[in-house]
Formats: structure tokens, sequence, C-alpha cells
């Protein structure tokens, strides 16, 4: 027999699981893996309230400060897939503990980053060791826990998830207006490495069995290849004047060949980075579609509205941050209630009621004006903590519902993979329309400013009577025609986000009941078979 026979081999008969841990050890693992959950999840939105004071500190245009966002993500995003087979390959437990260890020392260099390209740099590298952490800690909270308790372990875990979004903002905008934005970086140092200890303390002799695998490094080549050309061209287009430039019209063809390429290599590989076969399931097709293009314009979403207030609405990080908070209050009431009732009502019922809530509170955004004041600007955002709750345990119940057992890890790290890209890819789309829109309506706005016109007359009378000299007048008018213009902007892309949510409460019934996806699943497998 071959080498590379044997180590494709499965094991002749896997070990029973370790038993569950009980007393003090459930409870320190139950924190350790919370800590390290938090800490990822907390990266995704501590640093959205941030970006203008970071890119001024590092003499960026803000515009280009979301690249500290995207990069995180789509690295983050990359390293998903690779998920399953380091922990094939090394174990869930020395996996682990080495992803919270090199995201902890990633995120110290972020801290030290003294400017843009450097911390970019070190954004790819804490997403690229991300990767791990959130499927990892779910199987070992799993794992820590009777199988009768494994709802209260997942609602452990997921309401931890949900807490980040609620305290990123807050904390972000504390931290930068008491403190160096570095702190942002700096707070998970010490969580870092309480979690890695404890885990390994923990855990060190409950590991995985472990087995060599290949591991298809062309297919991650072409992966890395074609979602890094795409996102550069996202950022860089509104630089560079999009499809004017030689170097985006490179970028787009590079993505598009890329991705050809890709799936093609994909679709004939025996060990196939990203196992696209799971798209010949209609459940998985329909709602992996469903949470990409919904995560992509929550996301965008996520970070226009932060960016508006800091620099048309005269908020402090610490104000916006509060401003976003409520996003998840909401969430943490709603989600064990979702994940109790799962079995009994629809999820596609369930995500409908979901994205309506989700067009709703765009719709009420879409009505801001300069004069929006606190209560205005908090009363959606709270409420859109309901939709968030109502999002993603329904339409990753869909996805999974008809696929079978032995490919469920590989559907859930598809899963995440195109829900974190696409979120990136989300709030790249949205700031470069926000800017492209924005110029669109000064132009217009602008077109209004005739000495001839009555109310512009009138008005530059009063503003010469406090600012003497005409060009501070004119100053000031072209600083309210720019607080209007990104109003008007940001108000096209909330109503355009919510007509796309009111498609997606339409696009989710094209997926079976999940009992009768079960049951096509399991025809299909005995088929196959």
């Amino acid at each position: 027999m071959s080498a590379d026979a044997r180590d494709d081999a499965p094991p002749a008969a896997p070990p029973a699981p370790p038993p569950p841990l009980t007393g003090v050890k459930l409870l320190l693992g139950s924190v350790a893996l919370s800590a390290a959950t938090f800490m990822n999840v907390l990266d995704t939105s501590i640093a959205n309230v941030s970006i203008p004071a970071i890119s001024g500190a590092l003499g960026v245009a803000p515009n280009q400060g979301t690249w500290v966002i995207t990069s995180f993500a789509v690295s983050s995003g990359i390293g998903l897939p690779m998920t399953g087979w380091l922990a094939q390959r090394f174990g869930a437990v020395r996996l682990f503990v080495a992803s919270v260890l090199l995201f902890t020392i990633a995120s110290w260099l972020c801290g030290l980053a003294t400017n843009m390209t450097a911390l970019i740099a070190m954004r790819v590298l804490q997403g690229a060791v991300a990767g791990p952490m959130i499927p990892m800690s779910q199987t070992l909270m799993l794992s820590s826990y009777p199988r009768e308790k494994s709802g209260t372990a997942l609602a452990i875990w997921t309401i931890t998830s949900l807490v980040g979004p609620v305290v990123g903002p807050v904390l972000g905008g504390l931290i930068t207006d008491n403190f160096h934005w570095a702190w942002i970086f700096y707070i998970n140092v010490p969580v870092g490495l309480a979690a890695a200890g404890i885990a390994w303390w923990l855990y060190r002799d409950r590991e995985s069995p472990t087995r060599r695998l290949p591991v298809d490094v062309v297919g991650l080549a072409l992966l890395v290849l074609w979602i890094g050309a795409f996102q550069i061209m996202l950022d860089k287009g509104k630089e560079l004047d999009w499809f004017e430039s030689s170097q985006i019209v490179t970028l787009a063809v590079v993505a598009a060949i890329g991705f050809l390429v890709f799936v093609v290599w994909e679709l004939t590989e025996k060990h196939p980075v990203v196992d696209l076969a799971l798209f010949a399931n209609r459940n998985f097709a329909v709602a992996t579609l469903t949470v990409a293009v919904g995560y992509s314009a929550f996301f965008g979403n996520l970070v226009l509205l932060p960016a508006w207030l800091q620099q048309h609405m005269g908020y402090t990080p610490t104000l916006a941050g509060f401003a976003m908070a409520p996003v998840g209050l909401l969430a943490i009431v709603v989600t064990p209630w979702v994940g109790k009732n799962i079995n009994r009502i629809d999820p596609r019922l369930l995500a409908t009621v979901g994205f309506s809530t989700f067009a709703f509170v765009l719709w009420m955004r879409a009505g801001f004006n300069t004069d929006a004041d606190f209560y205005t600007i908090l009363v959606p955002t709270f409420i859109q903590g309901a939709a968030i709750g109502l999002f993603f345990i329904p339409l990753f119940n869909l996805a999974l519902s008809g696929v079978p057992v032995e490919k469920t890890a590989s559907a859930s790290g598809m899963l995440n993979f195109l829900r974190i890209t696409a979120g990136a890819f989300g709030a790249s789309v949205a700031t470069t329309l926000w800017d492209n829109r924005a110029s669109m309506h000064h132009a217009y706005l602008a077109e209004h400013i005739d000495v001839t016109n009555p109310a512009f007359a009138s008005g530059m009378g009063a503003l010469t009577r406090t600012l003497p000299p005409p060009p501070e007048a004119l100053a000031v008018i072209n600083r309210l025609i720019d607080n209007q213009a990104f109003m008007l902007a940001a108000a096209d892309i909330f109503r355009a986000s919510a007509l796309l949510f009111m498609a997606l409460m339409l696009m989710v019934w094209h997926a079976r009941p999940p009992k009768a996806a079960s049951a096509a699943g399991a025809a299909d497998a005995g088929g196959a078979h």
C-alpha cells in the first residue's frame, strides 16, 4: 500500500469521545471558549467607529481606512475552508490554542503599526489565523457538555457571538476618544493569553484524533488569488476611477479568470479545499446564497452608518458607538427563543419575518435627515436586533438540512466562508457607492448656487454678517452641501438595501421545508451508495 493510500485511509474505529466536563472545569472551559469567541467577533465591529480616527492618525482618507475592516474579514474568510483539514492534521485542541495565541500576537502587532500598509498587513495576518477560532470553539464547547445539553452549549456560544456587536462599537468609541486607537487591539492581549492558557490546561488531554491528509494547494492559491484581486478592485476602484484605470481592469480580469479556473479545479480535485458539490443540494444553495447576499447588505450598512454619523453629523466615536450598540440587544433575547422553536416553526417563515424587519429598519433610515436627533438614530438600530436574531439560525438550519452528516463540517465552513467574504465585499461596495452618490447629489445641489437665486442671496447675506470674507461664507455653504449630499447618498443605499431584503423574502421560499429536504438528502445519499 502506498503512503498516499495510507494517508487517505480513514481510521478503522474512531475512539470514544471524552466525557463531558463538570463543576469548576466546565465553568472555566465555557468562559475560556466564550472569551476567545467574543474576542474574535469583537474585532469585526470594534474598529468600525474608529476608522476616521485611525485614518487621520495614519494620514489616509477614510475610504482607505475601511481596508482595516475588509482586510480582516476577507483573510478570515479565506482561512475558514482550511479549518477541517487543519483540525484533522494537528488536532482540534492544538489548532484552537495555536489560533488564539497567533491572533493575540497579531493583535499586538496591529497596535504597533505606524502606517496604514503595516496595519493592513497585520490585519490580514490576524484574520487568517482567526479563521479556525470560531468553528473550533464551537466544537470544543459541544464536547464539554453532555449530549442532552448541547442546546445549552450552543445557546452560550451563540449569545457570546452576539454580544460582540453590542459591546464593540461602544468599547471602540470609548477607547478612541479617551486613549489611543491602538488599544482597540491591545485589549486582546490579556484576554487571548488567558483563554489560550485555560483551554490548553483543560483540553490538552482531550485532543481529537489526527491523520495525514493531502491539502489542495492549487485550490487554496486560486482562492486567495481571485478573492484578493476582487477585493482590491473594489477597494481601489473609487480612488483609481474604476475601469478608466488599467490596474482596475487587470484586477478584474485576474479575479474573473481566477474564479473560473478555481471552480473547474475544485470540481475535479479529489480533495478540494472547497467542496463545490455541496451546491447540488437545493437547500444549501438557496440558503447559502441568501445568507451571503443578506449579510453583505447588513455588514455594508453596519460600516456606513457610523461613518456617516462621525463624518457628517458631528458624532464622536463614543457617541457613534452608543448609537450602534443596541443592534445586539434584541438579538440576545430573540436568538434563544428561535433556537428553542426552530423545529416547530418553518425556518423559511422565521427568515421572512427577519428580512421584513431588516427592510422596515432600512426604510426608516432612508427617511433620516441632517436634523435627526440621537433618539431617531437609536430606534431603528434597536429594532434591527430582532431581525438579526431571526436571520442566522433559520438560514443555517435550512442550509444544513439535507446535507449528509459526513459533509456537515464542510458545509458549515463553506457557509461561514461565504458569509464573511460577502460581508467584506458589502462594506467595500457600500462605501464606494456612498462616495459616488454623494458626488452626484453634490453636483445637483450645487447647480442651485446662483447669485440670482433669492434663497442663495438671502443665505449669503446672513453668513457674511458673521463671516465677513466671502471665501469663508462659501466654504460654510460648501460644507452644508456636503452634509446634505452624503445624507442623501446614505438614504439611497438604505433604500436600495431595503428593496434587496424584500427580494430575499421571496428567494428563501425556493428552499424546501427542512423535513422534505432531509428526506431528499437521505434518498440522494442512498442512491449514491
